[in-house]
């Protein structure tokens, strides 16, 4: 099957999107972070996280900054993946991101 010309795929354009808009990276990993509490749609956050990794640079290059291996990184950042709190803060770090508390919102009766 032959490629068509000057198509990209949807993974590659998020990433290009993501690597030249600092805001939409933030905005984008902010709604994803709250997938993480809700063990059905975790695994979407971590990928979210993922992307904006491979969009700083690349998964390779954010482990070696933060100073965790590379093949762990791909592990916690997979659909099945497990960060713990030392590997979140430092992938955040590395991307000059933090993580932050914010009150859950309720509804009033």
């Amino acid at each position: 099957m032959s490629q068509l010309k000057g198509v990209v795929s949807h993974h590659e354009r998020e990433i290009a999107e993501l690597r030249a808009d600092r805001e939409l990276a933030v905005a984008y990993l902010k709604a994803a972070m709250e997938s993480l509490d809700d063990p059905d749609e975790r695994a979407a956050g971590l990928l979210a996280l993922r992307t904006v990794a491979e969009a700083h640079g690349g998964l390779g290059a954010v482990a070696a900054e933060a100073g965790i291996s590379r093949e762990s990184l791909y592990r916690s950042l997979s659909p099945k993946g497990n960060p713990t709190l030392k590997t979140l803060l430092a992938v955040l770090k590395t991307m000059g991101m933090r993580l932050s508390v914010e009150p859950e919102h309720q509804a009033h009766a």
